[in-house]
Order: C-alpha cells, then structure tokens, then sequence
C-alpha cells in the first residue's frame, strides 16, 4: 500500500508540473506572436521610410552581401 501512495503522490506532482508548463508554453506562444507581429510591422514601417528618403529597393528586400 506504501508504494501505491507513493505512486499516487508522484502522479499527482508530475500532473501539476505539466499543467504548469502548459501555461507557460501557452503564455510563450502568445508572446512569440505578439513579437512577430510587431516586427512585421517594425519591418514594413522602415521599408515605407526606406521607400520615403529616396531609396530604390526597400532594405528588408535586399538580399545581404553573402548570398
């Protein structure tokens, strides 16, 4: 019987510990979607600037040096 409740006692731990980290991979996804959303919108604000001063080719649509 000992080990029966010590099984138990175990599950239970482990079943909170993975709610918890449930919670936070949810909270981490809504932030994750957030930040790229904000980017974009970083990205497209300064290709609008780049477009603005005169310049041909917005940055965001340059390839870099090394390709």
């Amino acid at each position: 019987m000992r080990n029966i409740t010590a099984l138990e006692e175990q599950i239970a731990h482990l079943t909170r510990i993975v709610d918890d980290l449930s919670d936070i991979v949810a909270r981490q996804e809504k932030d994750l979607e957030t930040a790229k959303r904000r980017i974009g919108m970083l990205m497209e604000r300064e290709a609008q600037r780049e477009i603005d001063s005169g310049g041909t080719v917005p940055l965001a649509d340059q390839k870099p040096p090394h390709w």
